[in-house]
């Protein structure tokens, strides 16, 4: 016999079988067998990028490629401050009790800025409308980029130039005006009394500017200045020439020059005896303004009391000779005319009534036309003044 570890070494190896299907019981099938489910691990958190990341909207702060020293920040959705706009828009007692006015428009914008007015936000629709500005004066401003259709939302203009801003409501005694403005300046001051249509007053404003007026001051009763129909309606008027609006008839002689003389217009005919009466309600223009010498439901017995109680004062063309150093023109409104305030100023300073001759049977005219063709025919009288008194000064 051999070795028992010869014959181990010649025993063939064992071979491995596959596993055999389980062969059913009796009285039971058998059911295939399931597949292993993978095991499930909790999804493992995605690494996105900074900008993708979820965070709280707020507005992003970029740098203006027109203007690379501003800053200003993208209005996120919901923003609430342009509606605020409206308010001021449209709200006067906002205006007074915040100190707030909107301004629309790069001229207007660009006029309030070189005046020295103070800029707090403004909101635009391209950074294309800040190379229009003066850079040095936006950058006290917060800038605001805003869609194009939410500035269409809240302008009142037609066609809207997608800027707007809210300034600190401007104070005339600091105000630095044009040079070119305060050189042609005149002795003419402008008194503007019950003026209530705001495209008149805007209109008078640009008048006043255009014709050199010293100062212009807005009585209470007529129309706000700093309200956005007045604004559009002066083009800048605003800002080349100082307006104290809401004074007291009682102040007005305060904030006049000493030794002025006060005329007004008013639509006594010079070649009438008669006083020319007022009717209560009646539109008149200011070259005609009415004088209201008494209530509607004043009693008769008053008529005459009233014609008594008014000033008596000269009447003229307004192209004669009245323009004095210095002179102010009261104009009136088309409604209620001329207050009796006005005309007792007048007559305390020997004032005169200038009247515009217009053809039989035309009421009157536009208060701002009158009011356009009185302080331009005083600029030319007082220019005329002036130059006849360096002419005796250079031949006496």
């Amino acid at each position: 016999p051999q070795p028992r570890g010869v014959r181990a070494l010649r025993r063939n190896p064992v071979r491995v079988l596959p596993p055999q299907k389980e062969l059913p019981r009796p009285g039971r099938e058998l059911q295939p067998k399931e597949k292993p489910q993978p095991r499930e691990e909790p999804p493992r958190r995605r690494e996105e990028p900074p900008h993708h990341r979820e965070e709280p909207p707020r507005p992003a702060v970029q740098r203006s490629a027109a203007a690379p020293g501003l800053w200003y920040e993208k209005a996120a959705p919901g923003d609430r401050r342009l509606g605020k706009v409206v308010t001021i828009a449209k709200s006067k007692k906002f205006r007074d009790n915040h100190g707030k006015v909107l301004l629309e428009g790069h001229r207007l914008i660009k006029d309030a800025l070189e005046a020295g007015a103070v800029p707090q936000t403004l909101f635009f629709s391209t950074v294309g409308h800040l190379k229009e500005l003066p850079e040095a004066e936006i950058k006290r401003a917060s800038l605001v980029k805003v869609k194009f259709e939410d500035i269409k939302i809240w302008s009142d203009l037609v066609t809207p130039q997608g800027l707007l801003g809210i300034f600190s409501k401007p104070d005339h005694a600091k105000m630095s005006y044009p040079a070119a403005q305060l050189a042609n300046s005149l002795p003419l001051l402008l008194i503007c009394d019950n003026i209530r249509d705001p495209g008149n007053l805007g209109t008078i404003l640009r008048s006043a500017a255009g014709a050199g007026c010293e100062k212009v001051l807005i009585t209470k009763g007529c129309v706000d200045p700093w309200e956005p129909k007045v604004l559009r309606a002066g083009m800048g008027a605003h800002f080349r020439l100082p307006i104290v609006a809401n004074l007291d008839w009682e102040s007005i002689p305060s904030k006049l020059p000493a030794g002025i003389q006060v005329c007004v217009a008013d639509n006594k005919d010079p070649g009438s005896q008669a006083e020319t009466t007022s009717v209560p309600g009646e539109a008149r223009g200011a070259s005609s303004a009415p004088v209201k010498s008494r209530p509607k439901a004043a009693p008769e017995h008053e008529d005459e009391e009233g014609a008594a109680g008014t000033p008596e004062l000269a009447t003229q063309c307004y192209y004669e000779d009245w323009a004095q150093t210095p002179v102010a023109v009261v104009i009136g409104g088309e409604t209620h005319g001329l207050s009796m305030d006005a005309l007792q100023l007048a007559a305390s300073t020997g004032g005169k009534r200038l009247v515009i001759p217009v053809v039989p049977g035309v009421d009157s005219l536009n208060a701002a036309i009158a009011a356009g063709i009185v302080l331009f025919e005083g600029k030319r009288q007082l220019l005329q003044r002036h130059k006849q008194e360096d002419d005796r000064q250079k031949f006496p």
